[in-house]
């Protein structure tokens, strides 16, 4: 509910403060008072697009604050959550405009976005006028007021996420198509190159390896001679069979000289390990270089496979195999690909199927809402002086899409036998004004929570019209807040809070003052709408037979 709105230096309105109720809150005035101001100022609080200039002239700035009760459960709670926004029981809207045109915002002292405001002014505020094509008069809106008003939100979220795999099956398949077409672009060489490495079958690390022994078979005819001297010099008939007699020499001679020769014979002991172990290095060495001519080549031919395998695909030798891999994996896709294929086309018609059942179970739902509407607005039209009108929900099919393959309008036919359209197109603007305030009264009564607001709805309607539509909105007013601007006296007689808007002239500066209203002061102003300038008794007496009718 709308608690509050404090106007500073906004139009023609240098300090205002209303303080709004709940029920029924009529605004009346003269043309040009400065109404509308009040809801240009309204608007700007809460993001709508309005009037570009909006600062008072000679002020730096205007501001406008709305303050709004907030209870537990409202639609507003999850627009703060989103915007990570603290949830409280009030709620503080509050905008600047400065001179230069720069906008600023605060929910709750934190700073937001226009989307914001925009967001929850659609959970606070409900503005319409005759003339308001923001829902009503909007055929593109008007699916999603019948389905609020059948309360399709569980149906809703099922066609969404339905239509969400359907399309998402669709790309996949789609995506599978042409990865299949791609890859077939390419078979022949897949086919090929995947032969080629089946048939080599290369290792990582086996091109160095290749390389090494190629290079040693190369050098052992060179160096295998001066190895077999080495390897005579230093076994039995060389320095090890010379070294073995000294040390047996010195073992004799060490009996008769003691401890004089004891490091040395151990040394030299020391000495015939090594040398064993240098005698059979050399004669691992000589197996080594023993090699087959025909092993070489066999080596050299694999070793220039390898390379120009790799040169031929421009990576080096031990990616070969990581490559090998890729193209084995890419044909095997390829292979598999009319499989693929039918199994995501499966995928898709199921999908399809589930997103038509869901489609359908939506659109029976709205088929049966429809008719709930067009019930429920022939017992609104009848106390609004239209029970020869006819109003239909017309169901047509339109494209599929995520929220079903219904497109919903309003008609209206404002004589029996006359031929139905578009509201705005078919009623004049009296009757304009009770259909849609008709078809509000049907379509906000689970809106709890939400502020209506009026702007002149009863334009064009007098006397008892216009007594039945101040009826109709005292009664939407029992369980809400409404805030009407009026120019009828029958409207403005039903009101709870009643609120003149007058113009002032201080200093030479026009100004708009608004003012709550009295028990006698709503007689006075009552009788000057009816009568005009010169109030006469009469007139007095007329308003007071409103305000208690």
């Amino acid at each position: 509910m709308l608690r509050s709105l404090d106007i500073r230096d906004m139009l023609i309105i240098d300090r205002l403060t209303l303080e709004f109720q709940p029920g029924l809150n009529v605004l009346t005035g003269e043309t040009g008072a400065g109404k509308s101001i009040l809801l240009d100022a309204l608007g700007f609080v809460l993001g709508w697009r309005g009037r570009a200039e909006l600062v008072r002239k000679g002020a730096e700035q205007g501001e406008v604050t709305a303050e709004f009760d907030l209870p537990s459960g409202h639609a507003a709670a999850e627009v703060l959550e989103d915007s990570g926004i603290p949830l409280d029981d009030m709620l503080i809207l509050r905008r600047v405009n400065t001179r230069d045109g720069r906008k600023t915002a605060w929910v709750n002292d934190r700073r937001v976005s226009g989307e914001v405001l925009r967001r929850l002014s659609d959970t606070l505020i409900e503005l319409h006028g005759q003339h308001d094509d923001r829902g009503l008069l909007n055929p593109r809106g008007h699916r999603q007021l019948l389905d609020a008003f059948g309360g399709h939100d569980d149906l809703l979220a099922r066609c969404r996420a339905a239509w969400r795999d359907w399309q998402g099956a669709r790309e996949e398949l789609k995506e599978a198509e042409a990865r299949i077409g791609e890859l077939k672009t390419e078979e022949d060489f897949l086919r090929h190159a995947v032969s080629e490495f089946e048939a080599l079958e290369p290792e990582p690390g086996e091109d160095a390896s290749l390389d090494a022994r190629r290079r040693l078979m190369q050098a052992g005819e060179r160096i295998s001679a001066d190895v077999s001297r080495a390897h005579a010099a230093l076994g039995s008939e060389g320095a090890e069979g010379m070294m073995r007699d000294a040390a047996r020499w010195l073992e004799t001679a060490a009996e008769d000289a003691g401890d004089v020769l004891s490091s040395a014979i151990t040394a030299l002991d020391r000495a015939l390990v090594e040398l064993g172990e240098a005698e059979d290095g050399v004669a691992r060495a000589l197996e080594s270089l023993a090699f087959d001519p025909a092993e070489l080549e066999r080596v050299e031919e694999r070793l220039f496979a390898i390379r120009a395998m790799a040169r031929k695909h421009s990576v080096v030798p031990d990616d070969l195999g990581g490559l090998a891999e890729t193209y084995r994996a890419r044909l095997d896709a390829l292979d598999a690909g009319a499989e693929d294929i039918a199994g995501l086309e499966r995928a898709v018609a199921e999908a399809e199927t589930r997103y038509q059942d869901a489609a359908d179970a939506l659109g029976a739902a709205r088929a049966q809402a429809a008719d709930a509407l067009d019930r429920a607005m022939v017992k609104e039209l009848a106390p609004l002086k239209l029970e020869r009108a006819e109003f239909s929900t017309e169901l047509v099919e339109a494209d599929a899409g995520p929220e079903g393959a219904d497109q919903v309008a309003f008609t209206v036919a404002t004589n029996p036998g006359a031929p139905a359209g578009p509201l705005n197109k078919i009623a004049s603007g009296g009757e304009l004004s009770r259909f849609l305030l008709a078809l509000k009264v049907c379509l906000t009564a689970e809106n709890d929570g939400l502020t209506m607001i009026f702007d002149e709805i009863d334009r064009g309607v007098g006397g008892a019209t216009a007594d039945a539509v101040g009826r109709r909105l005292e009664g939407l007013a029992e369980d809400a807040q409404v805030i009407v601007v009026t120019h009828s006296p029958q409207v403005a007689a039903r009101g709870g809070h009643h609120w003149r808007v007058a113009k002032q002239v201080q200093n030479d500066v026009t100004l708009s003052v608004v003012a709550a209203l009295s028990d006698n002061e709503r007689v006075d102003e009552l009788a000057r709408m009816l009568a005009g300038d010169t109030v006469t008794e009469e007139a007095r007496a007329a308003a007071r037979a409103l305000l208690s009718a």
